[in-house]
C-alpha cells in the first residue's frame, strides 16, 4: 500500500516539476558543442552521443544533424525531474556531449544517443563503444522507428557482433528500479506504432546485467521535452518519466 501511494504522489509531483521546468525557462539552451562540456565533478550528468551525419533539411532553426534532436530541453526537463524525485544531485543545466571513441565519457556510467537510425561510427567509435559497454557503462537508445531498425542493428553489430537483441517485457527489473511499470502500454511519440522495448545482455545471458535500453518506435525526449507545453498530455510526459528515472537508477546502480 505504502509504495502505491508513494507512486501517486510521484506522479503528482512529476507534472507539477514538468510545469516548473518550463517556467524557470531555459537557461542551459545553446549551441550543442563538446566545447559546452562542464568539467567532470562527480555529480550526475546526463551525457548524449555525438556522431557524424550531414545535416539533413532543419529541425527546430537549426541543421537537421539528428543526434542533437530535442537538446536541450529534454535533458534540462529530465534532470530536473530527477533532482525533485530522487536522492541523485544532478547537473541541470543540460548535458556533457561526447563522441564515443572520447576517454572522457568512461567517467560517466549512463549515455543516452538520439535517433540512432542515423547512426554513423568510425572503427575508432565501434571499439569505444564497446570498450564502454564492456567495462560497466550502460546506454539509451531513443527516438527511431520503422524500417531504421535495419541501420541501428547493422550499426551495433560492429560494435558487439555476438549481441542478440532481446525484445523486455514488463518483469525485467529495469522496469521497477523506482517506480513500478506494470505494462509496457505506451503511447508512441511516432503515432500508431507500437513501442517495443529491447535489451542488450552481458554475456548474452539476461540474467546479467543489460548493457543497453533500446526504445524502438518510440520517443520519449520527445514527451521530456514539451513536458508542461501544453503540447503533449500530463500523462503522456509523466510516463516518459517514469521510463527514464528507472533507466538512470538502474544504469547507476548495477
Amino acid at each position: 500500500m505504502r509504495r502505491r501511494v508513494r507512486t501517486a504522489l510521484a506522479g503528482v509531483l512529476l507534472a507539477a516539476s514538468a510545469a516548473s521546468a518550463i517556467a524557470q525557462g531555459y537557461e542551459g539552451e545553446g549551441e550543442a558543442d563538446p566545447k559546452n562540456n562542464i568539467a567532470y565533478d562527480g555529480r550526475f550528468t546526463f551525457a548524449r552521443i555525438k556522431y557524424h551525419r550531414e545535416p539533413s533539411g532543419w529541425n527546430q532553426g537549426r541543421p537537421d544533424i539528428k543526434w542533437d534532436h530535442d537538446y536541450p530541453r529534454a535533458e534540462i526537463n529530465f534532470t530536473r525531474i530527477l533532482e525533485e524525485l530522487t536522492t541523485l544531485r544532478p547537473f541541470t543545466g543540460g548535458s556533457n556531449i561526447f563522441t564515443l571513441d572520447d576517454p572522457e565519457l568512461t567517467r560517466y556510467p549512463l549515455a543516452y544517443m538520439a535517433e540512432p537510425g542515423f547512426w554513423t561510427l568510425t572503427d575508432e567509435e565501434a571499439a569505444g563503444l564497446r570498450a564502454y559497454l564492456l567495462k560497466g557503462g550502460f546506454i539509451i537508445f531513443d527516438d527511431f522507428a520503422g524500417p531504421q531498425w535495419l541501420h541501428f542493428e547493422t550499426q551495433m553489430r560492429r560494435v558487439l557482433p555476438e549481441a542478440r537483441l532481446v525484445l523486455l517485457d514488463a518483469s525485467h527489473p529495469i522496469f521497477d528500479a523506482f517506480y513500478r511499470i506494470e505494462a509496457l502500454e505506451f503511447r508512441s511519440a511516432y503515432g500508431n506504432l507500437r513501442p517495443l522495448f529491447y535489451g542488450i545482455f552481458e554475456d548474452n545471458d539476461p540474467s546479467r546485467r543489460l548493457l543497453a535500453i533500446i526504445n524502438y518506435n518510440n520517443d520519449i525526449a520527445e514527451y521530456w521535452e514539451f513536458s508542461g507545453s501544453g503540447y503533449y498530455p500530463v500523462s503522456l510526459s509523466n510516463e516518459a518519466y517514469k521510463l527514464g528515472i528507472n533507466y538512470v537508477i538502474y544504469g547507476m546502480t548495477r
